[in-house]
């Protein structure tokens, strides 16, 4: 988006009563901060439209040579991200109704009252600015900076895929950190596909998704007989990454018996399968995130200092979206995208009102909970327009916002039937919320610890419309 001296914004005003635009001309001015021009007839309104661009229009209805109701659907051809307010007399309300369903953003009756039609004038002008940007970001959306997986234009987002670039030539280990759904995964794909390796599959490992004894020989491998159950030889995935690259997602939760073998991959730049005296060689780049905080770890003794050293050769902080605000209509509009598409609902878009919504809504999941907002909103929304409603809808099943006591009153009144499938279906909810945040989304773990049959759990979660991602850390 270009970046520099922001333009003032512009009014345009167009009335055959020269008397009521001098008057309009200086209450908008002075009000609004804006740049005003006058017109005294629709076609004159109209050529000055073609070349100053106004950002809000206020036209008379009634005009002798073009009437407010066919400029008005002359101005929307021309550019329909002007913003248009009708202004009618006496006697011509069904017009100006006519008007609204055309596309006029309001309308006022003469005698005006100033504060109304100023604070009109206020949020008209914000309409205009949220359909140009968003206009701009839609070009926006097919430029090489988003092959990498980011999207955004913000300082820290350029920052993060500066850095990213450079880190991605080197063979240096590289430790991501950042809150939960900041795009940890994101980045460390980033690195391979930019890096001599992207050639070959990046191997993921969830670290906290397996206990500790499976952990050690999925890493590693093991020969046959190293343990019960253990039939044939396998590979572990380190040897499954040689000449690629290995993420370990969420280490801080590795073992401390685990780390001790991974710090010998790290510094010999070898693994020993389980059962087997022998080592092998393996040339593999090691990525590591985390959202934890490992300098506590290591003051608590549940993380290695050594190990910790090894990993945080080369540092990379992700930003907050809180941090990169600026960003949400670009990153709204990019998951829009690929749910509209992915549902055949190409149609969709926001309403100016749900993009203000979205980007002054409090992220504490961060990119992910935006992103799984918009997935239920496209899901819920029943018309062309995601509104606010429709957002708002969409966090009810969000484990980010605040869940209502079971013991809420409400649940009491009326139909006994009624009230308790509601307490159930709040107690469910409320259950299942909990122990997948426990779990960080390890269905399996979840149930396990809750005393249900896996199937069960997941039937469950169907029903209620919860998604294990939402809870991965």
């Amino acid at each position: 988006m270009t970046k520099g001296k922001q333009l003032k914004k512009r009014v345009l005003i167009v009335d055959d009563e020269e008397d009521i635009l001098i008057l309009l001309k200086k209450v908008i001015s002075r009000s609004c901060n804006c740049e005003v021009v006058l017109a005294t007839s629709g076609l004159q309104a109209l050529e000055i439209a073609e070349s100053w661009q106004p950002d809000v229009l206020l036209a008379d209805i009634k005009m002798p040579d073009l009437d407010g109701l066919e400029l008005l659907k002359r101005i929307t051809s021309l550019d329909s991200t002007i913003t248009t307010i009708i202004m009618t007399g006496y006697g011509t309300i069904e017009m100006a109704v006519q008007a609204l369903k055309d596309g006029a953003y309001d309308f006022h009756q003469k005698p005006f009252d100033n504060d109304k039609i100023t604070g009109s004038i206020r949020r008209a002008l914000e309409r205009t600015h949220l359909l140009r940007e968003n206009r701009q970001l839609q070009q926006q959306l097919g430029k090489p900076l988003f092959k990498t997986g980011f999207v955004g234009q913000s300082k820290p987002i350029i920052h993060t895929l500066e850095l990213l670039s450079r880190l991605a030539t080197s063979y240096a280990t590289v430790l991501i950190r950042g809150e939960s759904g900041t795009g940890k995964e994101v980045a460390a794909r980033a690195i391979h596909s930019m890096s001599k390796r992207a050639d070959r599959k990046m191997i993921t490992v969830n670290c906290p998704a397996l206990p500790e004894h499976i952990l050690e020989s999925e890493l590693f491998g093991f020969v046959k007989g190293a343990f019960t159950g253990a039939e044939t030889d396998k590979d572990g995935l380190f040897l499954e990454a040689d000449g690629s690259t290995i993420l370990l997602d969420e280490i801080a939760d590795i073992p401390v018996s685990v780390q001790t073998k991974l710090l010998r991959v790290l510094q010999e730049k070898e693994i020993q399968p389980l059962g087997q005296t022998k080592t092998i060689k393996v040339d593999v780049r090691v990525l590591a995130s985390t959202n934890q905080n490992l300098e506590e770890k290591m003051a608590r003794g549940e993380f290695r200092e050594d190990l910790f050293y090894r990993l945080n050769v080369m540092p990379v902080i992700l930003p907050t979206l809180a941090e990169i605000n600026e960003d949400i209509p670009l990153l709204a509009h990019h998951f829009l995208k690929e749910f509209t598409l992915e549902y055949e609902r190409e149609e969709l878009e926001f309403t100016p009102e749900a993009m203000q919504f979205l980007t002054q809504k409090s992220w504490k999941g961060n990119v992910r909970q935006l992103r799984n907002t918009i997935h239920r909103a496209t899901l819920l929304c029943r018309d062309q327009f995601i509104t606010p409603e429709d957002l708002m809808a969409s966090t009810r099943f969000d484990h980010h916002s605040q869940t209502e006591p079971v013991t809420d009153c409400a649940f009491l009144r009326g139909d006994y039937k009624e009230a308790k499938e509601k307490t159930v279906q709040r107690f469910t909810t409320a259950y299942l919320t909990q122990a997948l945040k426990k779990s960080g989304g390890n269905v399996s773990s979840a149930a396990r610890q809750s005393g249900i049959d896996r199937q069960a759990f997941q039937r469950l979660m169907r029903r209620y419309q919860i998604i294990s991602e939402d809870f991965r850390k």
